[in-house]
């Protein structure tokens, strides 16, 4: 579950964004709350919507931005349009919104359930709805309505990292900011965050012991490079650049790149492809993911960059090497990712038959949930949808 809160600004122009998707049929209208008189009236434009919400802002002429907007997002169908509807409700009345006027809009135009929240920072006394640490307490209010305890998740994450064969830290610190930790180091250990705050810490006596462990697969490597080549004959290699959606049909500059071929082996084989390169540049190396058989590959232990991705050597070599051990952290990455038919928050691989390579298709893996920024992951078309930029057309990435 993922909630955002969009850019602030001195109109009300999210009701309109909204109204006009309920307009195409695109989104439905669920609550309208704390409009007074005005709800009692049939057939509302959405103007009178704004002008309520500009009246009630009127009254405090110091805040310059009074638009709330944001919005909450599940993965795939995992809750109804009644259910966003509850959490949502709940979430403002955690966040202090409660009795202000809000209007609550279910969203279906994507592959992932979503509703919109618009309201004004204005209370009734014309004093502003606080905003301190916002971003934090959106998270901390969401998963307590929701009772994740994040702490108790953040060491079944370590764990399971830990069951990874992995031959550096980075590595090991890759398979957490995959999702969507961040990791400091401190003294002899790191510190693990997300939301903000501390969730947990790990020892590097504890990594270091696991990755002396690591054993590199020679017939799963040959297997996968195998694969590779087969999949390249109907799966384009080339990189592809990736950039956000920003408000009013703008992008984003390119954060990273993926490609066709980078994710059917994360929807068929569970292994993901990790770009490595700063933005606009050509990616210098690259990470392999074996989540099939919880292993880390670096790149060059498969195949050259180059021929990966069909990129020419000589432009390759022009971009400056990564030091050994980097991460996302200072280093921009990209994953290919697969989509759980459950909606539990799994990765799920389809069985696929691949002549004259070694079966692994007998046995169904489930991988886990793949979160890498808070606003990349939340897939709105118009607001905030990953666009793939091709040569002719834009692809939106729904996870």
């Amino acid at each position: 579950m993922i909630v955002k809160i969009l850019n602030k600004s001195e109109t009300f122009k999210g009701v309109t964004y909204n109204t006009n998707k309920m307009e195409m049929d695109k989104g439905e209208l669920m609550k309208v709350e704390n409009f007074g008189a005005l709800q009692g009236i049939e057939h509302l434009r959405p103007k009178d919507y704004i002008n309520y919400l500009e009246a009630r802002s009127a009254s405090s002429a110091r805040i310059k931005y009074p638009q709330f907007h944001a919005v909450i997002s599940c993965k795939g169908k995992s809750h109804t349009k009644e259910q966003l509807t509850q959490l949502a409700t709940d979430w403002l009345k955690g966040m202090g919104y409660e009795k202000q006027p809000y209007l609550l809009v279910f969203h279906k135009d994507t592959n992932n359930n979503h509703i919109h929240i618009v309201s004004t920072r204005v209370d009734q006394n014309g004093k502003k709805i606080s905003d301190s640490y916002e971003k934090l307490r959106a998270y901390q209010v969401l998963n307590k309505i929701m009772g994740l305890d994040e702490k108790q998740k953040t060491d079944n994450e370590i764990n399971k990292a830990l069951a990874y064969n992995f031959s550096t830290r980075a590595q090991f610190m890759m398979l957490l900011e995959c999702q969507g930790y961040s990791l400091q180091l401190e003294n002899d250990k790191y510190i693990v965050s997300k939301y903000g705050t501390r969730q947990g810490a790990i020892d590097l006596q504890t990594i270091d012991a696991r990755r002396k462990l690591y054993t590199k697969d020679i017939n799963r490597l040959a297997q996968l490079r195998a694969i590779i080549e087969k999949y390249k004959k109907t799966h384009s290699p080339a990189i592809l650049p990736i950039s956000t959606a920003l408000p009013e049909g703008r992008q984003s500059k390119p954060t990273g790149y993926t490609s066709d071929l980078a994710e059917v082996l994360a929807s068929k084989f569970g292994v993901q492809i990790l770009f490595h390169g700063k933005p606009g540049l050509p990616p210098y190396g690259y990470t392999v993911i074996d989540h099939s058989m919880k292993t880390v590959y670096k790149g060059k232990e498969l195949m050259p960059l180059e021929n990966l991705i069909g990129m020419p050597k000589d432009l390759t070599s022009q971009v400056e090497e990564p030091s050994a051990d980097f991460s996302r952290a200072d280093q921009g990455i990209v994953i290919g990712e697969a989509e759980s038919p459950t909606g539990k928050g799994e990765l799920f691989i389809q069985p696929d038959t691949t002549a004259g390579v070694p079966n692994i298709e007998d046995t169904t893996f489930f991988l886990p949930e793949i979160n890498l920024d808070l606003a990349d992951d939340i897939d709105d078309e118009a607001i905030l949808g990953r666009n793939r930029q091709r040569k002719r057309k834009a692809r939106t990435n729904t996870r």
